[in-house]
């Protein structure tokens, strides 16, 4: 279907997915996979993001946080719960919560041009939450299923580490047991939102060497000897990601998710998925990157004519929409394959890898090239510049983050059993 009110959608060409009915020169258009439930959904997430994300994310990067209290707004307005289920608190929109229902949320979240606000705020929980609905204890998801979902909680993900950031399986946090606790010792890295977090979502090495020896704890962010300290990153300046020390942790046997020992297949399961928000998000990025380059090429003047006059400038764009609507495309039909279950993990996730890969190799070439065309605009932080230097710096959490390109790659093409 296409939408029926396109009041709020962008006037620039190539501006929205196809789907929204703005194809370039005018024509509407329509897709097999969206329903009015869509239509209506995408509105409620565009609303958010006009009216509490993007006039204030640059002003909470800069700052290097945004307020607490978003969580919260995000909750009420029907957008933070959507994805879980109503007995946990959840808000699913009528009908139910599918992975087209997914490819939107992230879609349009994305739009407001800040990976830090984005993740720390809406993802975070996103990657940390499903390993302990899917094999917790039903006394553990009680503990932070509802807080964690209505906003009044923090959850972050930490399985990266110093020495161990795509290979998982030789991390070197470990959890001796002792009695009927845990004693967790070892250190954190790059953990988004983890300076805000209430809880964790941690693996550890609770047996032998290798996968096999991988479990997941929850851990409280106070309980005693861990401790914070905030990174300072490249980009994501909003995101509050910590490195995390745990010095003597003493845990309860309760809080393992899962069986002990089997943690590594409860990570790999979260990454589908991660991994999808991540490409779908690189794109709309990329999309946005386009979007603010044609906006200035239209009013940007040189040698008496205006920026999309020229030629070279016209090429670029062409370039960047030609490889944003391609990898749409694939997102969209990943999605039907998540939404159908008509291909089964392994294979879905060798795509997903390639996918993700493709779309934050182009998310990179479209802000190269909205910068190119932005000219010294796009190096201040301040301005009509100041997005695209934001998204300039944010391409390599993109790039490295959920699995780095040369990783996925390597993964995708040995899973394929060539």
């Amino acid at each position: 279907m296409a939408l029926q009110g396109k009041e709020d959608l962008s006037d620039v060409p190539y501006g929205e997915p196809y789907w929204y009915g703005t194809a370039p020169g005018g024509g509407g258009s329509s897709s097999p996979y969206y329903t009015a439930r869509h239509e209506a959904f995408r509105a409620k997430v565009r609303a958010f993001v006009d009216n509490e994300l993007l006039p204030y994310v640059h002003e909470w990067d800069e700052k290097g946080a945004f307020p607490d209290e978003l969580h919260r707004k995000a909750y009420a307005a029907g957008i933070y719960g959507a994805a879980w289920p109503a007995e946990h608190g959840g808000t699913p929109p009528p009908g139910g919560f599918d992975a087209f229902h997914d490819l939107i949320l992230a879609d349009e979240l994305a739009r407001c041009g800040c990976g830090g606000v984005l993740w720390s705020c809406f993802q975070s929980f996103g990657i940390s939450l499903p390993p302990v609905l899917a094999a917790g204890r039903p006394e553990l998801i009680q503990k932070v299923a509802r807080p964690v979902i209505t906003g009044e909680a923090v959850m972050s993900l930490a399985v990266s580490e110093p020495y161990a950031g795509s290979d998982v399986a030789n991390l070197r946090t470990t959890a001796v047991l002792q009695g009927d606790h845990f004693v967790v010792n070892g250190e954190k890295k790059w953990i988004t939102g983890g300076c805000k977090a209430d809880f964790f979502t941690v693996a550890v090495r609770t047996g032998g060497p290798g996968f096999n020896g991988v479990s997941l704890l929850l851990i409280e962010s106070n309980r005693k000897g861990v401790s914070t300290r905030r990174m300072k990153t490249q980009g994501w300046w909003s995101s509050t990601t910590a490195y995390i020390t745990f010095d003597e942790v003493r845990v309860p046997v309760g809080n393992l998710i899962g069986e002990q020992n089997k943690g590594f297949k409860y990570i790999m399961q979260n990454f589908n998925h991660e991994r999808f928000v991540l490409g779908a998000q690189a794109n709309r990025f990329a999309r946005v990157c386009l979007e603010e380059a044609i906006k200035w090429a239209r009013q940007r003047k040189t040698f008496n004519k205006h920026h999309i006059e020229h030629q070279v400038i016209r090429h670029k764009i062409a370039e960047m929409a030609r490889r944003i609507e391609s990898t749409h495309a694939w997102i969209e039909q990943l999605a039907y394959q998540y939404q159908t279950g008509s291909s089964d993990s392994k294979s879905l996730g060798s795509a997903i890898a390639l996918m993700k890969v493709h779309a934050t190799k182009n998310f990179e070439f479209c802000a190269r090239e909205a910068s190119q065309i932005l000219g010294g605009s796009s190096y201040v932080r301040e301005g009509k510049g100041q997005m695209i230097e934001r998204l300039y710096r944010e391409v390599r959490v993109s790039a490295i983050g959920g699995g780095s390109e040369e990783v996925l790659i390597d993964m995708a093409v040995r899973q394929a059993k060539l």
